[in-house]
């Protein structure tokens, strides 16, 4: 059976009237770049995510970046964040000046270790940003503590977890401001690129909303040296559509989870993701552990099943930060995981047959591997 990584087409194909009335809409009023749109947008994101602001912007490298510059992190500040994140969560640090400081992660969350953070401030720290990685958000009370007693900000990664729950709490209502990405394939995703930063700061959260249209508090009226970073207003009609389907699309990645670990949560030779007691994953990757990884993705490949990698190098090991002069073996945890990390087929029209297709391909895989002498891991 072939299995798709992810399906976007039969994804929209239920909302595509919907859809395409609201961008009918949008062309009608020609409100296309920021406007009452995306406003709307705003408003009901802001009430999902528990904030009292939202504001969108062009993508969520955009919503780290003005963040970061929001808050006043520039030259000679060092930001924390992990090595096993995309590259943009460091992209955005080295552009606001600063310079990235990375902690290792939980080897079961896979998110910050918040008993590693101490030993990395430094009289230069300026802001921490935990990566919710995969869906899961990272352990924030002891994160938001270190925060407080040295007063720096906390800014939230939230890219990969619209919808996820710390104690209650949805990603991104913590920090000062949390950050997502709508990028298409993203738990709500966009046609294209756009981005959000929510807060609770109105003040942070106005300086945010100067900056992303050049610093224009009126028209040709420029209070400050911002940027083109608004989101248009087709993307933020759209993504009020798909946001009110975004509970109903997370409890199914959250029983196509479930189902993965029925089927492969017993193999001594396989690690499945873990959902940390303290919080709701809802698993924008479904990322298993296992040693011989490329094998086993050529192998899925090869009966159709496609496979990604959530991330092949950590980001210090990047040559984009080879000037940091961070080796192999300074972020052990991090590393393992990107030598391991194996991402399976995960959306929301996923069906029980391919998951059980999947499975069953891993699961004659890695009984090959040991009949034949190889241990998997």
């Amino acid at each position: 059976m072939r299995v798709p990584f992810l399906d976007l087409k039969s994804h929209h194909e239920a909302l595509q009237d919907e859809i395409l009335a609201a961008i009918r809409e949008v062309i009608e009023s020609s409100a296309f770049a920021g406007g009452p749109f995306v406003a709307r947008f705003e408003e009901d994101f802001a009430a999902y995510c528990q904030t009292r602001f939202a504001i969108g912007v062009g993508s969520g490298t955009d919503a780290l970046w003005l963040a970061l510059l929001a808050c006043g992190v520039g030259a000679g500040d060092e930001v924390i964040t992990v090595p096993n994140s995309f590259l943009a969560t460091a992209e955005a640090i080295s552009f606001s000046g600063a310079t990235p400081i990375f902690v290792d992660v939980n080897p079961r969350t896979y998110t910050m270790d918040p008993a590693l953070l101490q030993a990395a401030i430094t009289p230069r720290t300026k802001a921490i940003i935990p990566v919710h990685l995969f869906g899961q958000m990272a352990d924030m009370d002891p994160i938001m503590e270190i925060a407080r007693v040295h007063k720096l900000i906390v800014i939230e990664d939230a890219c990969q977890a619209h919808g996820a729950e710390y104690k209650g709490r949805r990603a991104g209502s913590i920090g000062n401001a949390g950050c997502f990405s709508f990028y298409p394939g993203k738990n709500l995703g966009a046609l294209g690129e756009a981005g959000a930063v929510v807060s609770n700061d109105a003040a942070l959260q106005e300086r945010i909303r100067l900056l992303r249209d050049h610093g224009q508090r009126a028209k040709y009226y420029h209070s400050h040296v911002g940027w083109n970073a608004r989101m248009d207003g087709i993307q933020g009609a759209v993504l009020r559509v798909k946001l009110k389907g975004l509970d109903r699309h997370n409890a199914a990645r959250r029983s196509h989870a479930q189902q993965y670990d029925n089927h492969l949560g017993r193999h001594g030779d396989l690690i499945t993701p873990k959902e940390a007691e303290y919080g709701t994953h809802v698993y924008h990757v479904y990322a298993v552990r296992v040693k011989g990884r490329d094998q086993l993705q050529r192998t899925l490949t090869d009966q159709g099943i496609a496979t990604g990698i959530h991330y092949p190098i950590p980001i210090h090991l990047q040559e984009a930060y080879a000037h940091l002069k961070l080796g192999r073996g300074s972020y052990p945890v991090a590393e393992h995981c990107a030598d391991e990390f194996l991402s399976l087929p995960m959306f929301p029209e996923l069906t029980p047959e391919q998951i059980g297709a999947v499975a069953g391909e891993i699961q004659s895989h890695l009984s090959r591997s040991q009949n034949a002498g190889v241990c998997a891991v």
